[in-house]
């Protein structure tokens, strides 16, 4: 992979990507705390799958607009004044978890964390493409989106153990409001990081600039213009069944460390051990974001992305066979691995083809079209799951999923048919 300084002025987008996902890490795992890991809470898989529904809502109210706002306005001040929102935002949640709400007020402004996060991830992928050249897409989206989903894995892990150091200065919930506090403080620097670019950096160009706002029409227009890239929206659909099918499992391994590997009345050895698997989940990614470019040069793209659609099937069998930490584990690490090699080459397909103009539209529906997966696939799991989260069905369906998307929807004779098409 290339070195940071080769990139040109990609390392300023880098410090508000990296930034604001460290936060998100932290936000997430104070947030699992007092949700689901708290003594008086034992999750069952309605409950978890209900939490992950919460959290991916807003994505898809929000998305069908962002791409309106990412297109007709500086992304610059739009991802500026989002980091804003969320600092203000947490300072409420702290707040609220201080006080022990869990009902709808809280719900609420989770939802808006969450939703506004939306906005600044699009940005930052619609504007990447203007920072480099076309021929280092790969490399930039393996630093980029596989570096910020291990800074989230970061910020989960130094959020727990902050939890754990703290543990004794107060109640649980004193302390989840108090990582609260210092995440909003982790959101305010990313505003400031965002400052730094200038007012077209990142898009949109003064002359691609949309002068109609059409809300879900916009988002439309961005799948009809995906349509024409037969390939581009093949991979986005697969993204979204593996993201699917990564909720389901994340789901599964919620309810085994809280449920079946560590006692019920231990919570925190539970999040102990799903943070542990999130963890190795994350040193997978880094390695799946090092193949990535290594096999697209020497695969192609689109043999490539069937490769990783079909890589992690195998572990799945045997994970739904031998349901212990050890393959839990195992499985995080090549389901990971696969999962953001398919993801960084079919965002450098996506950002290679679309031109800046309508780059904010394609990534809108690109957003709503996995966030619906991701739920979908969350709901598959409460359906399916017991309470203590064992189960053989889960994995061995996602298994079969898995490998009907490689062998139909990224079959050869359709997928690469499209790979010489261009802008």
């Amino acid at each position: 992979m290339m070195l940071i300084d080769g990139f040109g002025s990609l390392p300023k987008l880098l410090r508000v990507r990296w930034m604001g996902q460290l936060t998100d890490g932290a936000f997430q795992s104070a947030m699992a705390s007092f949700i689901l890991f708290s003594p008086e809470r034992q999750p069952d898989a309605v409950k978890a799958a209900l939490a992950f529904a919460v959290v991916l809502l807003p994505y898809s109210l929000v998305g069908p607009y962002a791409g309106i706002f990412l297109d007709r306005f500086s992304r610059k001040r739009v991802i500026q004044i989002a980091n804003l929102i969320r600092a203000t935002d947490l300072l409420i949640v702290a707040i609220l978890i201080y006080r022990g709400s869990t009902g709808l007020l809280l719900t609420l402004f989770v939802l808006i964390a969450f939703g506004v996060n939306r906005l600044i991830l699009a940005g930052l992928s619609a504007g990447l493409p203007l920072l480099i050249s076309k021929r280092d897409l790969v490399s930039a989206n393996a630093l980029a989106v596989t570096g910020g989903t291990i800074f989230v894995v970061i910020g989960g892990g130094l959020g727990i153990g902050l939890k754990n150091i703290l543990n004794a200065a107060g109640t649980g919930d004193n302390i989840d409001s108090l990582l609260i506090l210092i995440s909003a403080s982790g959101y305010l620097l990313a505003a400031i990081f965002a400052s730094r670019f200038g007012k077209a950096e990142i898009g949109p160009l003064p002359h691609e600039v949309s002068q109609e706002i059409k809300g879900f029409g916009e988002m439309l227009q961005g799948f009809q213009i995906l349509k024409v890239h037969g390939d581009a929206i093949r991979g986005i659909f697969a993204i979204g069944i593996q993201r699917g099918g990564i909720t389901a499992l994340t789901l599964m391994a919620l309810l085994l460390e809280r449920n079946t590997f560590n006692a019920t009345n231990d919570p925190d050895a539970g999040l102990r051990g799903f943070a542990y698997a999130l963890a190795i989940a994350g040193i997978g990614i880094g390695l799946g974001a090092i193949a990535g470019p290594i096999g697209v040069k020497k695969f192609g793209r689109h043999k490539w992305i069937r490769i990783s659609m079909a890589g992690p099937i195998g572990f799945l069998v045997l994970f739904g066979l031998f349901p212990n930490e050890f393959m839990l584990i195992l499985t995080a690490f090549f389901v990971g691995g696969f999962g953001q090699s398919l993801k960084i080459t079919n965002d450098a397909l996506i950002q290679s083809k679309i031109v800046d103009e309508f780059r904010g539209r394609t990534f809108a529906f690109y957003d709503v079209a996995v966030n619906a997966a991701i739920v979908t696939g969350a709901i598959i799991a409460a359906l399916v799951l017991p309470a203590n989260g064992v189960s053989l069905v889960l994995p061995w369906m996602i298994a079969g999923v898995f490998a009907i998307s490689a062998i139909a929807l990224l079959r050869n004779s359709k997928f690469s048919a499209y790979s010489n098409s261009t802008n």
